[in-house]
This record gives C-alpha cells, structure tokens and sequence, in this order.
C-alpha cells in the first residue's frame, strides 16, 4: 500500500477530479475585473445581444423589499361563525332546559361549570320573569339575543387567529374562495379586541347591571373563535409572486456595440455590462460545449499537477515512492484550492481573492519536507488559485511571490515560534506585489489599500493555521518534522538525561559525534537536524550494561577480561536490541529508531571475533555469529551515523592525535565499511565521501586539539593531595 502504484493513480485521479469541479463555468474564465480598474485588452465588442444585469446584490435587496410589501394573507371561514353561533345557542337552550326542571323537581340541575352564584341568578330571573333592571324588564332569552347579535357583529369584521402585535402591519389580505381584498387591521378584531367588544356589545344590548353582564359575558366568551386563519402557503406564495416581478435587468447591450474600450476605467456601469456578458455567454453554451469545457479544464489540471509530480519523480524519489507523502500534497493542495473555491461565494465588494492562503501551504510543505518541494508547490498551488478564480494572472504570480517567501522563512525552522515570524515575509511578498501591479494598472490608493487590508489578514492567518495543521499532521499520519527533532534534541528528554546519568561517557560520544553528522549533513545536503538527533538517541541501549563498554569504564577493571568472546559479543550487541526497546516505550518516532540498529549495520564485532579465532580456532568460530543483524544504513544521515560512530571512537583511543594520522584513520575506517558493503543501500556518492572525510578530520582535531601545559603540570599530575592534606 506505501509504495503502490495503483495507490498512487487513484489519488492523482481523485485530486484531479475535486480541482475541476472547483474551477469556475465558461462564463467565469476570464480574470474577474474590478471598479477603478484599468481594461488593457482591445475593445470589447458584443457579438449577441444581452440584457445587462443588476448587481447581484442590489437585485437581491429590491425582492426582498418586495417582499416585505406583500400583506399576510388570511382565509376567511364563514363556517366558523356558523358554528360558533349555533353551539352557543344550542348551550344556552340546554341551559334553560336545566333551570326549567329545577323549578318542577327536586332533581339538582347540571351546573354546566359555571361560575359559583352564576346558576342561581339565572334560576331567579326564570322565576321571577320580569326581573326590573333599570326600569326594564329581563328574561333569558334577551341574554342570549344580546351575544348572538354581538357574535353576528364580529363575524362580519372578521376575528383573525393572529394578534395585531404579532400581524404588525396595518393591513392584512383576505381571502374567500376566489375573491382577494386587503383591509385595514383597524376594521378587523384580533381575539383580544373581539372579546372587548363582546362585554361592551352585551353591556349595550342588556342595559343592566355589571353582575347580569358579566354572567352574559362569561357564559358566551367560550365560544368566541376566529374565523381569519392565517394561510403562510399563500403569503409565501404571494412574496414569491412579488419577488419574481422584480425586474432583473436594468437594460440591454445589442449585438456589435462596444461593451468597453481599451484603456477605459471600469465604472460600476461597465463592471456590470461585462459580468453579464460572461453570464449571457456561459448560457448559450450547449451540451457538447459544456463537455469540452470540462475535458480543457481536466487537462488544465492535469499539466500543473504533472509539473509537480515530474519534479518529485525525478528529483524527490522517497516522497514520490511514498503514497502516505503524497496524500499529504494532495490534502495541502486541496484545501488551499477549496479557500479558493469559497472565498468566491462571499458577497463583498472587497478584494477577498487575498484571503485565500496559499503561503499557509507553502510552509506546511517546507516543514513537512523542504524548501525545494515547497517552492515547486507553491507555484503548482497558485496556478491552481489563479485558474480557479479566473485565470487571474496577476493574483498567481502574487500568491506565487509571498508563498516562496513564507516557505524560505521556515526552511531550516528552529522553534515553533519562528513560523509566527513568516507574519512579516509573507507581508512584503504581498505587498509588493499589490504595490507594484497597482501603480502598473493605475489602481487607486483606496484599492490598493483595500488588498494590502486583506493580504495583511492573510499574513496573519496563514502562520497560525500553519501551525494548527502541522499538529493534525504530526499526530494523524504519525509524520516527523524539523520541530518534532527540535523537541526530542532537549537534553531534559527523558531518555537522554537517564544517559547522562547511567553512562556519561556514551552521553559525551553522542555528543561529538552529534557535532560531526551535524556538520557533514550540511556539506553533502542530508537532513542535519535528523542526523543529530539521531546521533543523540543510536546508544540508549548501552544504558541497560554501561559498564560493558569502554567509554563507560573509568579504572582499569574491563568484564570482557573474564568473559568468553561470544558471552561478551552478545552482551555488546543487546545494547541495541535494548535500545529500540528503550525507544518504543518512550514513543520515539521510527525515523529516530532506525538510527538504532543502522549505526551497526551488519558489521562485525572484530575484536571478540579474532579473540575466539584465537581461543577455539577459526574452523570452529562462525563469522555471522560475531556480526550485527543489521538492517544496513538505507539513508544518507543513518550512513553518516555509522561512519561517524567508527571514526570518534577510534581517533578517541588514539594516543597522539596528529592530523596525518587522523586522516589515514578516517580514510581507512570508511574504506572498510565501502568494501564490506555497509553502505550499499544508503545514497551516499562518492563525492559525499570524500566531503565527509574532510569534515570528520576538521571536527576531530578540533575536540582533540592540542593545549598548552600548565607550569609543573607533571608535579600536579602525579602530587597525591591527601598526603600533603590538601
């Protein structure tokens, strides 16, 4: 799956595909033109006749303007004051019904959930007949004559199911059957207005107490309904209706007229003149036109990606062979054309194509790989940018300034805190680049402003999601950057402090020997950062046995004396079993364990090996027994580590350290591992060797070097200060 070419194929078909449904259709690929511009092309001339289109955002605002004109519409339900009025009468009948039987029997009548008292009273207006209410007479029936007139009043206004407060016009539009009238909400009752009326109309008609009243009211406000029902279907309906005779043009460009001249300033007029002229030809396209715009488009695609892909195919085998490397591309790729593909959609006049940030990837591709890869990128996603938002040279070649400026200021990233630091290169490449195509297209200062606005955001932005993304990376595909190196190079590391402590004499062999892959790393172009850390971590094994090995042995006792040859050869080679033990439950990424066992190789332990030749006899000595299970070095920084780990320790155990001998050890020791075929599989030329010969011997001679002695420093040296109570 890492290295599969079918892999591979479907990620560059399916990066191809999302890219050309994100380009624009044929009535956006031409370079969008703004107010205040310059139009340097030749005239443009009409070659149809078109309607000339408002500015989408100004049409968009005159339908809703009509839309808000439009009255809610209400259905008027002629049935519900039929009802209403029939149950209350039908209530009220069967209410005098009971005060009838209570009168002729002792049966208690049904108090149909009256008020307490209500019953009672209306019992004494029965018996009595002619109860005197302001010197006039008052029977049930006049009750029930007083709400139904009072209902018949209502119904015919209309009662709408809405509150006025929630209606908030002042008209509304009713309709019945086929018939639609608008009328004023003062001539209408809402429930809260209708039951006002009621208890006023009652009062009216009864001509009585406030007692009698409110029995009336109370016994008919129950059957109160609106028969207005508001219809949301219909309004919508009729909002629509309004919306869509809302014209969308404010005139028409015939066939040959001149659309824009050369050298013409583009006017708001003319802005709108020619984005019309894109939409009215991108709908006179047919089906077979649409089809070969998308074929040009895929090949559009497909020529900057195949760029891309060429360059790390010949020059990047390990990414290009690595389909894990290459989704990452393809994700960083993506997302800054989908930017791209979505800024569009944001209705501003403002230069919002500045937004879209493209240095964000340039950077994310120099951390994750390097400052060549990412330039290469760069250019590869601003053409992609450009193309999306209308072949838009301009805009490329600015995204293309300020992206290889951001991938510069992180090429050899130290901290993550540099990568807030791009902030300020990101801003000079875009600057100058609105600068100097502004004063070329005689941009005003107000527009030039605008953009320096919006590339200023964009500076912002793109170090901080940079950063962001570098995380996701780091933890979602288990990828190693420069700062992952940074942080395991803290010498608080865990691991490294309990080398310091259990073997500081390994501790301070990893250290120079740090210094010299460092060094050579930088000469012949690997990864010095990757080789140091790696020196750093190639011995942790040795902290399980320190006393084992040499360096770690400070008197003049050696365990190997007493120990058979192959008893010491396995205790030599366990350290670096216990090693990438040590390294995978500490969670060292693999880049840095393989450093482990490849510093070795498959070299053979000498020194036991002619030790038990010498012992047993070499017929019975097995030369594999005596040499490490590899894997051999396969990268330039793990081939240094080996060549690295020979020379200091040798020159180390050097009694005088000349240069001339130095260098014929250095030669040798390298020499040896060439013939034995240790570094076969690295990618190490022999022009690296030679430069790494060069930089060994300069490094050691400078930890080696001579010093001037102290006056009596033999007398010091051999001066036992606790005889002399020193």
């Amino acid at each position: 799956m890492k290295e599969s070419i079918r892999v591979k194929i479907l990620i560059f078909i399916v990066t191809i595909g999302i890219l050309v449904l994100l380009f624009p259709h044929g009535e956006s690929l031409d370079a969008n033109v703004s107010v205040g511009s310059i139009w340097t092309k030749e005239d443009l001339i009409a070659p149809m006749s078109f309607e000339i289109l408002k500015d989408p955002q100004q049409y968009e605002k005159e339908r809703q303007a009509a839309a808000k004109k439009v009255y809610p519409v209400f259905k008027r339900n002629d049935s519900v004051s039929v009802a209403s009025i029939k149950s209350f009468k039908s209530f009220f009948d069967s209410l005098k019904k009971e005060i009838r039987l209570s009168e002729s029997s002792e049966v208690k009548p049904k108090t149909f959930n009256l008020k307490p008292g209500t019953l009672k009273k209306l019992i004494d207006i029965k018996k009595k007949e002619t109860l005197i209410i302001n010197n006039g007479k008052l029977k049930l029936n006049d009750i029930q004559n007083a709400v139904i007139k009072a209902f018949s009043s209502l119904y015919q206004s209309g009662i709408t199911d809405l509150s006025f407060r929630r209606i908030n016009r002042d008209t509304i539009s009713i309709v019945k059957g086929k018939v639609q009238l608008t009328l004023p909400t003062a001539r209408l009752f809402d429930l809260g207005k209708a039951k006002k009326y009621l208890f006023s109309s009652i009062e009216k008609g009864l001509k009585g107490n406030i007692a009698i009243d409110t029995i009336a009211y109370d016994l008919s406000v129950g059957f109160l309904r609106p028969n207005l029902i508001y219809s949301e279907k219909l309004t919508d309906r009729e909002r629509e209706l309004a919306m869509s005779k809302v014209s969308r043009n404010i005139g028409i460009v015939n066939e040959n007229e001149r659309i824009v001249a050369k050298h013409d300033r583009i006017t708001p007029e003319i802005k709108l003149k020619i984005d019309s002229y894109k939409i009215a030809r991108g709908e006179q396209t047919s089906a077979v036109d649409v089809a070969l715009q998308y074929v040009g488009k895929t090949l559009h695609v497909i020529i900057v990606l195949f760029l891309f892909g060429l360059y790390l195919y010949l020059s990047r085998k390990n990414i290009y062979n690595d389909n894990l490397n290459l989704l990452m591309i393809a994700i960083i790729i993506l997302f800054t054309s989908s930017l791209a593909y979505f800024v569009q959609f944001i209705n501003a006049d403002a230069p919002v194509n500045y937004l879209v940030l493209v240095p964000m990837g340039s950077m994310l591709l120099a951390i994750l790989f390097d400052s060549r890869v990412a330039f290469f990128g760069t250019v590869t996603i601003a053409f992609l940018v450009g193309g999306i938002l209308g072949n838009d040279y301009i805009l490329t070649l600015t995204h293309t300034f300020a992206g290889a400026l951001a991938a510069y200021t992180v090429r050899d990233v130290r901290n993550r805190n540099q990568i807030f630091r791009s902030f300020f290169f990101i801003l000079i490449g875009y600057l100058t680049g609105i600068f100097a195509f502004g004063f070329e297209r005689f941009h005003s200062i107000y527009n030039i402003l605008m953009e320096s606005s919006f590339a200023a955001t964009n500076a912002l932005l793109s170090p901080v999601l940079t950063f962001a993304f570098i995380f996701f990376f780091e933890k979602f595909f288990h990828v190693c950057t420069d700062l992952t190196f940074l942080e395991l190079s803290d010498f608080n590391n865990p691991l490294l402090r309990e080398l310091s402590v259990k073997a500081p004499g390994t501790f301070n062999h990893s250290l120079v020997i740090g210094t010299m892959v460092e060094d050579a790393s930088t000469s012949i172009g690997a990864n010095p950062l990757l080789s140091r850390v790696g020196a750093y971590y190639h011995d942790i094994g040795k902290t399980y046995y320190p006393e084992a090995f040499v360096e770690n042995q400070f008197d003049d006792v050696n365990i190997h004396d007493k120990l058979p040859p192959e008893e010491s050869v396995k205790i030599i080679m366990e350290h670096v079993t216990k090693g990438i033990e040590f390294a995978e439950d500490y969670g060292l990424p693999q880049e840095i364990i393989d450093f482990i066992p490849m510093h070795h190789g498959t070299l053979l332990v000498g020194y036991f090996y002619e030790k038990a030749k010498k012992l047993y006899g070499e017929d019975k000595v097995n030369e594999e027994d005596y040499r490490y299970k590899g894997p051999k070095p396969n990268t330039k920084e793990t081939a240094l580590l080996m060549l690295a780990d020979a020379c200091e320790s040798a020159v180390r155990a050097m009694n005088e350290i000349e240069p001339k001998k130095v260098e014929n050890l250095v030669s040798n020791l390298i020499e040896y591992r060439l013939r034995d075929g240790q570094l076969d599989n690295s990618e190490l030329t022999f022009k690296d060797i030679k430069v790494i010969k060069d930089t060994f011997v300069k490094v050691l001679l400078n930890q080696h070097h001579k010093r001037i002695r102290y006056p009596n420093q033999d007398e010091i040296e051999n001066k036992d200060s606790s005889v002399s109570g020193e």
